[in-house]
């Protein structure tokens, strides 16, 4: 697993954080993510990134920067990086992978409640799939 790094195209047009073609997902702490993080790996997904809550809370909860003032923001991206700052706030540890043409949202959420993930988002064009809710 690589560290996690916050890249431009990992953000939507106003800045928030929105990696198109990629899952985030959370677990309940450090030895989940990186025991599914190795489980990814060994199910041939090479470009598994890992965030531990610091990371979390400095790099993608801060995308959300002033979205909100002065009324919140309508798009889900913002609804979707509050969820992921109360989680990551409560200890959940996260990893960021890149999605596959073979991949569906069924086919994602099998996989990632095979490896106890607390939630889990995917990231496409023009829509979020909440593939797992905490």
């Amino acid at each position: 697993m690589t560290p996690f790094a916050l890249t431009p195209e990992m953000t939507s047009s106003s800045g928030t954080f929105y990696p198109t073609g990629y899952v985030f997902a959370l677990f309940k702490d450090e030895q989940a993510a990186r025991d599914a993080g190795q489980r990814l790996r060994d199910g041939g997904r090479d470009d598994v990134a890992y965030a531990n809550p610091q990371d979390i809370m400095q790099h993608i909860v801060r995308t959300l920067g002033n979205a909100d003032d002065p009324l919140p923001s309508v798009g889900a991206e913002g609804v979707i990086v509050r969820r992921i700052a109360e989680l990551a706030s409560g200890g959940c540890h996260g990893l960021l992978f890149k999605a596959t043409d073979d991949d569906t949202p069924d086919s994602l959420r099998a996989l990632l409640q095979s490896v106890s993930a607390t939630a889990a988002f995917y990231y496409r064009r023009l829509i979020i799939e909440d593939l797992i809710t905490a």
